[in-house]
Parts: structure tokens; sequence; C-alpha cells
């Protein structure tokens, strides 16, 4: 791995110790990193393909990079979860930076695969490989078309043209989306941010974009290694080392917790990593082989989800199947996918359960937009006043948004006296609000 990107992951985890973090809230969009389940089922992303070039360095007789991993993929019987682009060849002026650096392929942009070799990669170059995907059952969801990041990301991509908008995000997310869609008629439902930077613009994030789009945000809760560079000299050593940090970690995992990978999301790269090889090529099918031995079946995320769309509730729960149902109408989850039962449902929380999605994102927009810093829940809160169904707190500020509930409006719930959030949506009628 580069200095430049230990640095960057240190200081990071130094900053996420050392800063408050942002509270998660009920929220739309949700991060889904893993689900809850007991069964051996876990998913693997792949970002920033298709990629055309061979593998590097290429023992596969010049087939795309591609090609080689939906070939061990079905090998496998696994399915994977591709993270695409559209095409980056907009992406200029540029140049690249230093081979090993996270500028490999760009100072300005990033090139896919490579700098100078935008038409090999992305969706809009390989119909073939993006048809083939679909045809084997995998699952596609949105990178970004020039892949450009949305905010501005100082440390390690100081130098990075950023999107810099809500709306110049929102369309690039379109552009590519409505190439699946037109194109092959497939409609993507999620999708995973440039770098992860989610920052757009003081008071939105990919979070409220996704929400526009209807999609869930794509993270990922175990790295599979394939975009880390060793430090060797030796090609060959490298990609030995490069492959082994991609199979050892896992092993170590299981060993010590065969059900370490119930549920969870492996993050892969389709294309070079940072020193221009492809040791995914190499250890995808022994890692692949190892969860195997284990028992595991590697699935889309999108069957991930149908599994369980939560992080902390599984089908065993007495409540899973009306939560289930009710996640999909009402922001009933945290923005990081827990559900949190236990907890005194409080009236911003309640807002939310009553108000329709699209009151609720446009108002909050709307809010937004003419300068006002309101809450998460201000859109929900402004039509239940409007309705009133609850008091105007939407200029209350968190300690009103978080007072606890004392009662419920008795055309949408059945009758409790215990106002956790299990309960609450235990008492919902999912007639009224639909």
């Amino acid at each position: 791995m580069s200095l430049v990107v230990k640095i960057g992951k240190a200081g990071k985890a130094v900053l996420r110790r050392a800063l408050p973090q942002p509270e998660p809230h009920l929220c739309y969009t949700r991060r889904i990193e893993r689900i809850c389940t007991k069964k051996r089922i876990c998913a693997m992303t792949f970002d920033d393909g298709p990629m055309n070039l061979p593998a590097s360095p290429d023992r596969f007789s010049g087939r795309a990079l591609t090609e080689v991993l939906l070939d061990t993929l079905a090998q496998y019987g696994a399915k994977g979860t591709f993270d695409v682009v559209g095409d980056t060849s907009e992406n200029y002026p540029d140049q690249a930076g230093k081979n090993g650096s996270p500028a490999w392929g760009g100072i300005k942009y990033d090139h896919y695969p490579d700098i100078q070799q935008d038409g090999q990669g992305g969706a809009l170059h390989n119909k073939r490989l993006i048809r083939r995907m679909l045809d084997e059952g995998h699952q596609i969801t949105n990178h970004g078309y020039r892949h450009i990041i949305f905010g501005k990301k100082p440390f390690v991509y100081g130098k990075r043209v950023f999107l810099g908008s809500y709306e110049a995000a929102q369309a690039d997310l379109k552009r590519l989306h409505g190439l699946l869609s037109e194109g092959y008629g497939y409609e993507m439902t999620m999708g995973r941010p440039p770098h992860y930077v989610d920052k757009v613009e003081p008071g939105l994030s990919a979070y409220d974009i996704y929400a526009a789009l209807g999609y869930q945000y794509l993270a990922a809760s175990f790295d599979g290694g394939g975009w880390l560079p060793s430090v060797n000299q030796n090609p060959e050593t490298a990609l030995e080392a490069e492959v082994r940090a991609m199979v050892e970690p896992m092993r170590s995992a299981l060993e010590k917790d065969p059900d370490f990978f119930c549920g969870q999301i492996i993050f892969q790269k389709d294309g070079y990593n940072m020193a221009r090889r492809t040791p995914v090529a190499y250890g995808l099918g022994q890692q692949l082989e190892l969860l195997q031995q284990y028992g595991y079946r590697v699935v889309t995320v999108a069957e991930l989800m149908a599994e369980s769309p939560f992080s902390d509730l599984g089908r065993e729960d007495a409540d899973f199947e009306k939560l289930k149902e009710l996640q999909k109408i009402r922001a009933v989850v945290y923005s990081d996918n827990r559900l949190r039962l236990d907890r005194h449902m409080s009236i911003g929380e309640l807002a939310m359960l009553l108000c329709p999605r699209d009151e609720a994102l446009s108002r909050r927009m709307a809010a937004i937009r003419s300068g006002e810093k309101l809450g998460p829940y201000s859109g929900a809160l402004a039509w239940c006043a409007e309705q009133k169904l609850l008091p105007d707190l939407t200029k209350a500020g968190k300690a009103g948004w978080n007072a606890p509930i004392t009662a419920l409006p008795e055309a949408y719930f059945e009758a409790t006296s215990d106002f956790t959030r299990r309960s609450v949506y235990r008492a919902a009628r999912l007639d009224r609000l639909k």
C-alpha cells in the first residue's frame, strides 16, 4: 500500500475518534455494509469496471479482466455485484500521477481502466460485458458516470476536480442510470460514491442524492484487498504478496470464527491496483474456494437484502415481516441501517413514520435551498403540523425533535401504552400509511 494511502487511512481513523461524528438519523437511504443473518451467505462488490483490457500480468490469453472475474465467479457458482462507471473519456485535459500513488491514473480526474485507455473501460464501451453480467444474474450498481468525486477530499485527492453541487452529482448518476435503463431495461437500485466522498455541499450529501433516486448506499464491511499495491519492487514478488493480502486475512477471520462472513459485503476491484497490477484475477478464485470450504454462498447484495434489509434484525424476530414491509414505504431505519427498536420513539421519528416519502424529501430540500439550517426531520415535521397531527416543531431544534412521544394519533395506530420504537411500529396500521 502506498505511504500516502496508509497515512490517509490512519489520519481518518484518528479524526473519527477525536471529532464528534454525525448521529445516525432515520433516512430513506441507508448505508448498507452488512445485514443480519445466521446463514452463511455473503456478497462481493467489484468497483470501477467493466474493464476490457487483460489482467496484469496476463496469464489468461488476453481475455478481458472483467471476463476473467465473471469466469471465476461462474466456476464457483457465485454472483457478484458490479459497481460500474459509465465513461471517463471526458475527463481531460489531465496527466498521470506517480505509479503506485492514488493519482496513478490521473491527477485531476480518474480514468478507467487507465489514462488514455478510457475507451477500454466503462459501461458505455463494454456492452458485451454488461450484457454478460446481466445474463448471468449479477447485480449492477451506480458508481458515477465519470467517477468524479462529489465534493472536496483535501488530503489524498486535494488536486481533484469535484462535482460540488447536488444537481451536478445527481445529473452524473442519472446519466449512468439512464444508460442501463434505456440500453438494457435494467433499473439500478444502489450506488456507491466515488472514493466514498459523501458531502456534496453544505447541508447535503450522497444520502440526499440517493434518496431522490430511490437508491440505497452501497458500502462494505470487509476489504478484499485487491486494490492495494505491495511495496515490493520485484513485480512477481509484489503480485504474490498482493494475492496473499487478499486471501490470508479472510482465512484468518474464518479460522477464528467460521460464521464471520455471515451477511457481510466484501469490497473488491474490477481493474488495476495503484501499481497497475490485477491481483484480483489471481486471488478471487482462492477467496471463493475458501468461502466454499466453509459452506458459504456468495450472492448479490440485492439477494442479501432480500434475506434481511436490516443490520440489527433478522428473520427470526417476531416483528420482522411487518418491519420489512414498513421500511418499503416509510423511513423507519436509521442511516446506518439499524432499527434500534428498544429506544423510546421521538417526535421527529414519529413525524417520519406519519409523513409520506415525497412530502418529507421535497419539503426538507426546499428548506435547505431557502437557507434554513433545519434538521433531518424538518420536512416531515412541517407536513405533520399542516395536517394537525403534531405541533409545529420545525424550528424547535434538536431538543424538540428528540423529545419522547407520549401519545399517538389514533387513526394511524392500534392502542398501545408503550412508546418504544418496536411497540409503535407494531401498533402502526399499514393500511393507513400506504
